[in-house]
């Protein structure tokens, strides 16, 4: 009797150990956007959100999303006010936060039909000067060289017909990559100009056979200054959370192959990482 008091006693203790134990599982905060697909919704369903739950789970710590709306405040708003501790996809090297070690570079692409077999080569293709219609976003490095190849003051009007979402709050301006990505399926745009990331889900979910070109990273302005096309992505934290930055890199280094699973499944052009960043490492 008294061995089986002994046995049941042992097992207590372990299940309140163990119960003590993840009870003190500190939650990862992730700062996630409510709805900016393909990267992230509240739902969880976005590529981020993977990648999140990955290193959620290398960290041993349950992930807790800290939901915002606005894509243009969240640093200063959630991140800064300690409402979250991580962000998911951000570019390597912002001046705002401590960015991790990148953990995949990818690149704008230009996206066609199949059966239009466009030689989308560059900015200096024929293709793009005779295009009657262009999908591309304001603000982008293809605005840049939009107005560099004199295109983009006859696309102004349709440009403006594929805004997806107008706040009233200061006139926040949001377009969809999945409209952009329908306008070349439907034929009523022959190119559109995307950050590879935010089109590889539509252009592979697409009924109409679509193909990405990656713009090379070789561009200039008018006036002889660089125009990036290529950009590494990261985590990011607090300046001063210097701890938790260590641990991130880590977790991305344990878990490199899941995370490549979950950009292959997602179809993301990548890019190889300049010589000089992998000099660095």
């Amino acid at each position: 009797m008294k061995q089986l008091n002994d046995i049941l006693t042992a097992l207590a203790i372990g299940l309140a150990v163990s119960a003590s134990a993840h009870a003190s599982e500190e939650p990862l905060k992730v700062c996630n956007a409510e709805n900016e697909m393909p990267y992230a919704n509240k739902k969880g369903e976005g590529f981020e959100n993977k990648i999140a739950q990955v290193v959620g789970e290398a960290l041993g710590r349950p992930i807790e999303y800290v939901n915002w709306t606005d894509a243009r405040y969240f640093v200063r708003d959630y991140l800064d006010k300690g409402l979250c501790d991580v962000v998911i996809g951000m570019d390597t090297g912002d001046p705002r936060v401590l960015t991790t070690k990148p953990y995949y570079r990818s690149g704008y692409v230009f996206i066609s039909r199949v059966k239009d077999g466009l030689d989308l080569h560059g900015w200096d293709s024929d293709e793009l000067m005779n295009a009657e219609r262009i999908a591309f976003i304001p603000g982008t490095p293809a605005e840049v060289m939009m107005r560099k190849i004199g295109r983009y003051n006859d696309q102004f009007n349709y440009m403006h017909e594929l805004v997806g979402f107008k706040s009233r709050r200061n006139q926040y301006v949001k377009y969809d990559p999945a409209k952009l990505v329908g306008e070349v399926a439907s034929g009523n745009a022959e190119v559109a100009v995307l950050w590879g990331p935010s089109a590889a889900r539509y252009v592979k979910e697409s009924a109409t056979p679509l193909t990405m070109a990656v713009i090379p990273d070789n561009n200039v302005r008018a006036d002889g200054e660089k125009v990036g096309f290529h950009y590494s992505t990261s985590m990011g934290v607090r300046k001063e959370d210097t701890k938790l930055l260590e641990q991130l890199n880590q977790a991305l280094a344990e878990r490199r192959q899941d995370i490549d699973q979950i950009l292959s499944a997602e179809s993301i052009p990548l890019v190889s990482e300049p010589a000089q960043a992998l000099a660095s490492k």
